[in-house]
């Protein structure tokens, strides 16, 4: 599994997370469980992967200059 979240990605999957876990506490019933989807993009930043990234072929991580790959 190589990573293809960047760093910028991963605080705004982080953020977006959080607010929707807040949705447990905010709303009511049976709505509130939506807040759970909040667990994915968690995941996905603290793992570095995102499977649709992978799908679609997108990459917001920092590619590895060359001269680095030799060292």
């Amino acid at each position: 599994m190589k990573s293809n979240v960047g760093s910028v990605d991963k605080i705004v999957r982080y953020v977006i997370g959080i607010i929707l876990l807040l949705l447990l506490f905010i709303l009511k019933g049976n709505a509130r469980y939506w807040g759970l989807l909040g667990l994915i993009p968690i995941l996905t930043a603290a793992f570095g992967f995102c499977p649709l990234y992978r799908i679609f072929g997108i990459s917001t991580a920092k590619k590895e200059d060359k001269s680095e790959k030799k060292n």
